[in-house]
């Protein structure tokens, strides 16, 4: 039986530790070539995972937005022009036309993990696998 087959067959990946999140905040890891803002909601015990990247600005500052609930949903605002970006799928609630890139996330025991093989949309592409590059916070 080859266990290394049946290691690799998971597509979660370990960023962080649960004790390197912010409460109703955002931390960033380097993850792939790519910045992923960690957004810990503590009211729903949820970890969310989304591109770092403003796609208005260019300027990697999500991870330092603001959290918010709209209407019973979970946003980020952009701490430069303030549009909303949900935490589900980000979308933004202000320009249909720009959207950051989500990965499923998940706190298991102390581990923050992000699915890197799924994403929530279909424009998405997946990022390297972790065996390949670091992921830093």
């Amino acid at each position: 039986m080859n266990t290394h087959v049946l290691y690799n067959q998971t597509p979660w990946r370990a960023l962080c530790r649960r004790r390197d999140l912010v409460a109703n905040s955002g931390v960033v890891a380097w993850c792939g070539g790519v910045q992923v803002a960690l957004f810990y909601v503590t009211d729903e015990q949820r970890v969310y995972a989304l591109e770092n990247r403003d796609p208005q600005s260019g300027a990697n500052v999500i991870g330092r937005g603001i959290l918010g609930d709209l209407a019973g949903e979970a946003v980020v605002a952009s701490p430069l022009y303030k549009q909303r970006f949900r935490l589900a799928d980000g979308a933004c609630l202000e320009d249909e036309g720009q959207r950051l890139r989500v990965w499923p996330a998940r706190l298991n025991g102390d581990a923050v993990e992000i699915d890197m093989d799924v994403t929530a949309s279909d424009f998405i592409q997946p990022l390297l696998p972790m065996e390949t590059v670091p992921c830093l916070i």
